[in-house]
């Protein structure tokens, strides 16, 4: 594509963004394999973590009384524990990212 060619507004808004990035401070740099990896590792043990807490969380629903307040109780308290992981595992990538 030449610079003379209309741009998408796809194109003008990564163009904004990258200015704007430039201007904070903010630098794009590719992860080494050893992050990437390490990132991997860290999905993949959090992915394990929630399919063994839905497992159990499923588990739990079988063997509770059908009563509406005992399983919304356990409902948010899936959705909490579920919620708490998925910040750990973020908060991890994101030290990895940041090269800690």
């Amino acid at each position: 594509m030449t610079d003379d060619a209309p741009k998408s507004a796809l194109e003008l808004a990564m163009e904004r963004l990258r200015k704007k990035d430039a201007e904070a401070g903010v630098s794009d740099t590719p992860l080494t394999e050893d992050q990437k990896q390490r990132i991997a590792e860290v999905r993949r043990v959090y992915e394990a973590k929630l399919a063994e807490r839905e497992i159990l969380h499923r588990s739990t629903l079988r063997k509770a009384p059908h009563e509406p307040d005992a399983v919304q109780q356990l409902e948010e308290e899936y959705m909490r524990d579920r919620d708490r992981m998925n910040g750990e595992r973020e908060r991890k990538i994101e030290e990895i990212r940041k090269g800690k």
